[in-house]
């Protein structure tokens, strides 16, 4: 069964080398690449193609679309795809040798139909930033992924691409594009424990952007759950809990992320609510 590797980039252009000389370097060696550049504003297709000349990697296809979010571009790149299992990865990663062999095995099998991984790092821990965002988000030290978690996992690494085409693929819904597929399923990935990294925010503007764009995201309450999360983002709100949260962790810079981050937060939920911007 060959696999088809789908790399979703949207400014992720810094990372493209890593990320890429990390796949060629895999112990599985039967897998096409498939990039799909979400409308990045930098030239990302020509870093892309730098990249595919200096590692001289040949089983790699470059495709563009208008910047439509997560899961326009992955459903994309399942178009192109010629594998029979399908690999949903990001720009800014990079993997262990034995990645795509761990993650893809159990599918191989025949022992499930999908997987995730439980060993996702963060690739930038010793950057202030990318470790303030761990701590908002109550996540174990240099992890992406809580492993005490994994029952609750949504996203789908690795998919055969007979269940992606039978869900119809991702929906369109903003931040958790991802977790659709899951829901048109109704079954959950299988854990894995295929290691890889991942980066975090790493300055105060990246924070503030992907804030913003996590906060556009369907709430189980609704309406009603959003006037929650504008509530708890509040200026004194987000005060309070950026001071808790600093002398918890001993780390001043702490409340300064905690407000650009909330601040963030709430125009993403007013820009979604008022004007239906989910990816801007």
């Amino acid at each position: 069964m060959k696999a088809s590797v789908i790399i979703t980039l949207y400014n992720e252009e810094k990372y493209i080398n890593q990320c890429l000389s990390s796949l060629k370097d895999q112990s599985l060696n039967d897998f096409e690449i498939i990039i799909v550049d979400d409308g990045s504003i930098a030239n990302s297709k020509l870093k892309v193609q730098n990249a595919k000349l200096k590692l001289k990697i040949k089983d790699l296809r470059i495709f563009g679309q208008e910047h439509r979010g997560l899961a326009a571009a992955r459903n994309l790149g399942a178009k192109k795809a010629k594998g029979d299992i399908l690999v949903f990865l990001d720009g800014d990663m990079y993997f262990s040798k034995d990645f795509l062999e761990t993650l893809i095995q159990p599918i191989k099998l025949g022992k499930t139909r999908g997987t995730f991984s439980t060993e996702e790092y963060v690739a930038n821990w010793d950057n202030l930033w990318a470790r303030c965002w761990n701590y908002n988000w109550n996540l174990p030290e240099k992890r992406r992924v809580d492993p005490k978690r994994r029952d609750q996992q949504r996203e789908f690494r690795a998919i055969l691409r007979k269940e992606f085409e039978k869900a119809g693929g991702l929906e369109s819904v903003g931040y958790t594009d991802a977790w659709t597929l899951t829901a048109k399923l109704g079954y959950k990935p299988t854990s894995t424990k295929a290691v890889y990294y991942h980066y975090n925010p790493s300055n105060l503007k990246d924070v503030f952007l992907q804030a913003k764009w996590a906060a556009k995201r369907k709430y189980k309450l609704g309406i009603l759950g959003k006037i929650i999360a504008l509530i708890r983002a509040s200026f004194p709100f987000s005060l309070i809990n950026g001071l808790r949260k600093t002398v918890i962790k001993k780390e001043p810079a702490f409340v300064i992320f905690k407000l650009v981050y909330d601040f963030a937060s709430v125009l993403g939920i007013l820009e979604e609510t008022i004007e239906g911007k989910k990816y801007a």
